[in-house]
């Protein structure tokens, strides 16, 4: 019979595996006040995985130091009674009251495994272990805590109350993220315009108005008719509820081209609108293949670099993550290195230089110049480095963890612009999930910030058999 948790009050336990602390080294912090178990197979994984420049090797790291520090002082009667551990907020700040109590394996538990299942090695230890503690503490719920989904249904089996670990979800459901864009209902003008005012400033075109919908938006979001393209703007300022809009640019006309680019819908013109705003200084761009993602966020770089000279150059990066089968090392420079990794940047700076007048030769000294000024850097590098006055694109945004993603953040300097791309929906990194990606993390946390934007591109334009391939396979 499977032992369900206690809903509401009332103890718990939770037994760990390796791989939740690999994954989130304060996870021993964020369970509130119920006790957590750490069998001493898990410590044995802790000590194999700590050697390496790996983002987990970096976060067994973490673990032991955190253990080191609670066990600082601390007797073997001490031990045996559990570690008291401090309850951390949502935020990751340490709350007054304490939380529960962490256990080390200090003696030998008979698991009770049955003799004719197979397995060895952790797994069974874990499942074993979680048994034992069932047994030894009768009126307690004991779960065990894991995100290998096998261990979760082999523990589902043995009658063993299994759950994935929780707390880095941004989100509850990846359906429910925030889009940067909010349709305006058939009525909003009769609900909304009676008190509206209007000017202008510098060719910009402003509206003040009043209403019950403008509590439910935020700074940088887009507001829109919800039938044709009648009326597009963007959230500029919000107080109680008092919305001051901007009418956004259209970039749909070749007059108004971006690098020879012209928006093929609503959702890449607002996207466009956010790439060419000096006030944002981070932006983030969401959809599925063929939606123009890297296109217009390179145009609006080359741009704003090469014609405008708002900023120095571009540095383009990405995360190392084989589609099949790694193709081992490759030689060369850090740049070289990661050149088979760019070819979204080189496919689109062929679209990019397509249309430059000379033959050949004219399209082969653009596309010198324009290398020239785009440069491609590793991940692997980013740690300590500040980027001044740079347009930073960071392309498959969604296979970095949350952590990952505030270490690249924090690089960006004055004057520099961080654009995130990427497709939740294609998640090549082990244990991330569309709800606990670093993308939509920061577009989560990065919402309502005045110099923060967000949009999702919904329409393919690469051609039409991309585009049916997407939705139909």
């Amino acid at each position: 019979m499977v032992r369900q948790p206690r809903a509401g009050h009332g103890r718990r336990a939770f037994v760990l595996d390796t791989n939740v602390l690999m994954h989130d080294p304060a996870a021993i912090f964020r369970f509130e006040e119920h006790d957590i178990y750490l069998p001493m197979e898990v410590l044995e994984e802790l000590d194999a995985g700590k050697k390496g420049l790996s983002e987990s090797a970096r976060n067994v790291r973490q673990v032991s130091r955190f253990l080191d520090e609670l066990m600082a002082n601390a007797t073997k009667e001490q031990i045996d009674r559990g570690l008291v551990l401090p309850a951390l907020r949502p935020g990751g700040t340490e709350q007054a009251a304490p939380g529960g109590r962490l256990f080390l394996q200090t003696r030998r538990l008979d698991s009770g495994l049955p003799e004719s299942l197979p397995g060895h090695g952790i797994d069974r230890a874990l499942l074993g272990y979680t048994l034992a503690l069932q047994r030894e503490l009768p009126d307690v719920a004991v779960t065990l805590v894991s995100k290998d989904i096998n261990l979760r249904i082999k523990a589902a089996i043995l009658g063993i109350h299994a759950e994935d670990y929780f707390n880095d979800r941004t989100i509850e459901d990846a359906d429910l993220l925030y889009t940067g864009l909010a349709e305006l209902p058939a009525d909003f003008w009769d609900t909304h315009g009676e008190q509206t005012e209007s000017w202008q400033e510098q060719a910009r075109t402003f509206y003040r108005l009043r209403g019950p919908l403008v509590r439910e938006w935020r700074v940088n979001q887009f507001v829109c008719a919800s039938a044709g393209n009648d009326f597009e703007a963007i959230v500029r300022g919000i107080s109680d509820d008092t919305a001051t809009l901007e009418l956004t640019g259209d970039y749909r006309s070749e007059r108004h081209a971006v690098w020879g680019i012209t928006a093929r819908n609503r959702e890449q013109n607002l996207a466009l609108n956010l790439l060419l705003d000096p006030d944002v200084d981070f932006v983030t761009i969401l959809g599925p293949a063929g939606t123009g993602k890297t296109l217009l966020t390179l145009a609006a770089g080359l741009t704003q670099t090469l014609d405008q000279r708002r900023y120095g150059e571009i540095v383009m990066t990405r995360v190392t993550i084989p589609l099949g089968e790694d193709i081992g090392f490759l030689p060369g420079t850090e740049e070289e290195k990661m050149e088979p990794w760019m070819g979204a940047l080189m496919d689109n700076l062929e679209v990019l230089t397509q249309s430059q007048e000379g033959g050949n030769w004219g399209r082969a000294a653009t596309n010198d110049l324009l290398r020239s000024r785009i440069r491609i850097r590793s991940l692997n590098f980013m740690r300590g480095r500040t980027f001044l006055n740079r347009f930073l694109i960071l392309d498959e945004a969604q296979n970095l963890t949350s952590k990952q993603m505030k270490a690249l953040v924090t690089r960006a300097g004055p004057g520099t612009k961080l654009v995130c791309l990427g497709n939740i929906a294609q998640i090549d990194t082990p244990y991330l999930t569309a709800t606990t990606s670093g993308l939509t993390y920061v577009v989560n946390r990065f919402r309502g910030w005045p110099h923060a934007g967000h949009v999702t591109l919904a329409r393919g334009e690469r051609s039409r058999l991309a585009d049916f391939a997407s939705t139909a396979l």
